[in-house]
């Protein structure tokens, strides 16, 4: 045999082992059954404080899920306990599904996320800078809210808005607040083009898309723009701080004649956001379905900010649709760099840690925490969690 013969025999070996060993299941991270009792009993300290009526909580790896608790009341007053079933209003939790959307287009050759904005939504190629010149805003602006729009419409203009393309022109009429690139200010009316983008591109409404794209192959099926009645009646009730007790602020579900709320419209359930945060861990693939392809969620999670300084807690930066912790600290001290994941304004959280191969998924009800990705309840949860694994 030939020098040149035994090279390609020696490349073709070696490329053949090492596809066997990218094949090869990686083990999952493992957890002492004993502490893991704490996690449920550190929510319990939470609720004794009167920070929340009750939460469920989410450990689970790639491929299972560690622990499911439901703590506390879902509705003080009726006296209804929480169950693990119960359903939340997930907020800006939306925006990640509404970014893996829009990935999903990309990869089938339908967009680009350095396209203008205005190749799919001609209004906003009006928008300009200070000095006359036109803002130039792609997709990857508004996907790490750095295009320096409106932060979100006027409340009589969202108010009356039965579709997304209901909210364009006053997005189109407002000033530009800096220019494209230059800053991270968090942009609810980015994100809500980005729905009307998916619903020009794909000729689907923005639930028709979520509902055939992601949750039936997720099987994720208690997530939804519009719950049902037998849903609403599983909807924990939401509370605010009354003094040092807790008074019920009960939000109505959303009518069907309001329009998808890209950027925080979704209702779901641990176990549903659970398995969505699976596929993300698990490179983009879920029970044999591929939704994203692992180097898409790579790019996804990568930190596309540079060094502009990003909400809401310190040493994050922004990758494409969710938060990537850079530096971990105060609250996100537990988790590894690299970990990414999204809160939302009543104080739920979902976290992947991809290092450790965990996610941590909190439902909560709770409308005045101020900064809710900076919650005390939030890093009770994490610290318990973490504390139970014992591998790697």
């Amino acid at each position: 045999m030939t020098r040149h013969a035994l090279n390609a025999s020696f490349t073709l070996f070696l490329a053949i082992a090492l596809q066997a060993l990218a094949d090869t299941p990686k083990a999952g991270p493992e957890f002492d059954e004993s502490k893991l009792a704490a996690v449920p009993r550190a929510i319990e300290r939470t609720i004794a404080d009167h920070e929340i009526s009750g939460a469920v909580t989410l450990i689970a790896t790639r491929d299972r899920f560690v622990q499911l608790s439901a703590v506390g009341m879902a509705d003080v007053e009726n006296k209804t306990p929480m169950r693990p079933d119960a359903i939340f209003w997930i907020a800006s939790m939306t925006k990640p599904v509404t970014a893996t959307s829009i990935l999903m287009l990309e990869q089938e050759g339908k967009l680009s996320i350095d396209d203008p904005v205005a190749k799919y939504i001609p209004e906003l190629g009006s928008l300009k800078l200070s000095d006359g010149r036109p803002a130039n805003i792609t997709l990857k602006h508004l996907l790490t809210h750095t295009s320096g729009m409106l932060l979100e419409a006027p409340r009589d203009v969202t108010s009356r808005a039965h579709t997304l393309a209901d909210l364009i022109p006053a997005y189109a009429r407002a000033p530009l607040r800096f220019e494209p690139g230059t800053k991270w200010e968090y942009c609810q009316a980015g994100i809500n083009s980005l729905g009307r983008v998916i619903e020009v591109v794909s000729g689907k409404s923005l639930p028709e898309f979520f509902q055939e794209r992601i949750f039936v192959p997720l099987g994720m099926k208690d997530t939804t723009f519009y719950p049902s009645p037998e849903q609403a009646r599983r909807l924990a009730v939401t509370y605010r701080k009354a003094g040092d007790k807790l008074e019920a602020a009960p939000s109505p579900v959303t009518p069907h004649d309001h329009y998808p709320a890209a950027n925080g419209g979704l209702y779901s359930t641990a176990s549903d956001y659970g398995r969505f945060c699976q596929m993300l861990l698990s490179d983009g693939t879920f029970e044999g379905h591929q939704i994203l392809r692992p180097e898409t969620v790579r790019r996804m999670r990568s930190i596309q900010t540079g060094d502009l300084h990003t909400g809401f807690t310190e040493g994050d930066g922004w990758g494409l649709g969710v938060c990537v912790v850079r530096e971990p600290q105060g609250v996100t001290a537990m988790l590894s760099p690299g970990t990414f994941g999204h809160g939302g304004a009543f104080g739920t959280q979902a976290w992947i840690d991809p290092v450790k191969g965990v996610i941590y998924v909190l439902m909560v009800q709770r409308r005045d925490f101020g900064n809710s990705d900076n919650s005390p309840v939030r890093k009770a949860f994490q610290e318990a969690a973490a504390e139970a694994l014992t591998s790697p």
